[in-house]
């Protein structure tokens, strides 16, 4: 009788594990078909083909297509995966819809950009580059399911070895070259940072179960000198990441040097998931260790917005003044930490979904300007857009008005909500300091605006035949620009979206 009954026990094990990784697998469907797109991008970049940047475009978007499918079929069932290392629930669900959104529209600009540019002249590094954008894509997915800081970690690392790559994908360019070399350098700082402030949490709490640790530290004093240095450390390595002073200094270069749809990629997937993953630690599963970083926090998102806003006034290249305005917008977004609760995070969300649009907009404008690698980058070269083409002009005004917070577009609701989160928990004195720089912020957007409507055409825009308006890049401006005015004309909607998107235990 006992072999019979450990004969059942065992079936019994098996069919419970078996039905523990078959409900994992679904879970982590949409980061499967992304792996899939992956490999097969790179197979299909070994059959010649007259059109075969197009098919490898066409297959990339299909897959991305597929799992934001799954993505919203799973979002009616929230689970657990991987022995509760992955999550599959709203907050989850609404990051990867602004990653699915990013990730599409860099693919249809890439095109373009390539044949503006000549990204890649040999035919076998087409499935490379698509191949390596799924493969970012997946780490940042991985990083917004995660609930276990080392599956955030290799998330993190997946994505930015992705990166790395794709910023010295212009391998006769010495600025792209560079700027690659600039990054792997200073992320593997930050990395390695992240790594031991993980390594310190393990040590005091035993787990790197996000749950687990939150169990561990409610037993710990905040005091303690080992946990706020673990803090500090994990909070440090992820501001690096979304390129916060004092740890900016990659920014401007990189943005410059790589091609500009991966620049546009990196101001919106990258910082997307990186502000994910610090909502989940800091405002959800560890939100007792605030007392420690509220402070820091504070600071930093005043000396970020500042020092993004003063020194883009200065800049004449296009790409490096949306590098130090992406500088100032992470300051912004930082605000929405400062103010925590639902308020906060949901303010953080929708300012995250509004600039997705506005900027990948205004690099769609920026890659149909190129003529060569750089050309088209000064802002000058704007001078006179209204002339030659309105329509674009017209759209870039759009974008800037956004970007400068001006109504009615999305980027006014998008502070706008900031402001009233910090309001509404007393930071009065940092709203007023937030609109002021809004306002000096505002200058270099309308400088590049008055050079569209005021000044005569650039050289640059003389040559009308030559701006490739393809299917894709039409797509892509329409995209933006519908987004970017739809969030402004019916914000309450979208807020309602990413509310619901917003853990119901969160205060």
């Amino acid at each position: 009788m006992s072999d019979i009954a450990e004969k059942q026990t065992a079936a019994d094990l098996a069919t419970v594990d078996l039905t523990a990784i078959s409900q994992s697998v679904l879970a982590s469907g949409p980061e499967i078909i992304i792996i899939i797109g992956a490999c097969v991008a790179l197979m299909l970049s070994l059959v010649p083909h007259p059109r075969q940047n197009q098919l490898l475009a066409g297959v990339s978007v299909f897959m991305i297509l597929l799992a934001a499918c799954m993505s919203y079929a799973l979002s009616d069932f929230p689970q657990t995966a991987y022995a509760g290392m992955f999550v599959v629930d709203g907050f989850s669900t609404f990051f990867k819809v602004i990653l699915y959104l990013g990730t599409t529209l860099t693919v249809l600009m890439s095109g373009n950009y390539r044949a503006s540019n000549g990204l890649i002249k040999d035919d076998v590094f087409q499935g490379e580059y698509y191949a390596l954008l799924l493969f970012a894509l997946l780490g940042t997915m991985i990083m917004v399911s995660s609930t276990d800081l080392l599956l955030i970690y290799i998330g993190l690392e997946l994505q930015a070895l992705s990166i790395y790559v794709l910023t010295g994908f212009l391998k006769t360019d010495l600025r792209s070259n560079e700027a690659s070399l600039k990054y792997i350098i200073l992320g593997a700082f930050s990395s390695g940072i992240i790594l031991y402030g993980m390594s310190l949490f393990y040590g005091l709490t035993g787990t790197t179960n996000l749950n687990d640790m939150a169990v561990a530290l409610s037993t710990l004093d905040l005091s303690d000198p080992m946990l706020i240095l673990a803090t500090l450390f994990m909070l440090v390595g992820l501001l690096f990441k979304v390129g916060a002073v004092p740890f900016h200094m990659w920014v401007p270069d990189i943005y410059q040097g790589a091609p500009s749809p991966i620049t546009a990629y990196m101001s919106v997937a990258s910082k997307a998931a990186a502000f994910a993953v610090i909502m989940r630690i800091f405002m959800q599963d560890l939100s007792v260790l605030q007392p420690i970083w509220i402070l820091n926090i504070t600071g930093i998102a005043v000396l970020t917005m500042t020092l993004g806003s003063f020194v883009a006034l200065a800049q004449k290249n296009i790409k490096r003044m949306l590098a130090y305005s992406s500088i100032a917008h992470a300051g912004f977004l930082m605000l929405g930490l400062v103010a925590g609760g639902r308020d906060g995070m949901a303010s953080i969300m929708l300012y995250l979904l509004i600039y997705t649009f506005m900027t990948i907009g205004i690099f769609a404008v920026i890659i149909l300007l190129n003529k060569g690698v750089s050309l088209g980058e000064p802002i000058e070269d704007f001078s006179g857009l209204a002339k030659t083409h309105p329509g674009l002009a017209f759209m870039s005004l759009i974008f800037l008005f956004s970007l400068a917070g001006i109504p009615p577009t999305g980027g006014f609701f998008a502070k706008f909500y900031v402001l009233t989160a910090l309001i509404d928990t007393g930071h009065v004195i940092l709203a007023v300091i937030a609109v002021l720089l809004s306002a000096v912020a505002a200058w270099f957007y309308i400088r590049i605006i008055m050079l569209m409507y005021v000044q005569p055409p650039a050289p640059v825009l003389t040559q009308a035949a030559e701006m490739q308006l393809t299917p894709s890049i039409r797509i892509v401006l329409l995209i933006a620009t519908i987004g970017t005015l739809m969030t402004g004309v019916l914000p309450a909607w979208f807020l309602g979206f990413v509310a619901d998107s917003i853990p119901l235990g969160l205060g």
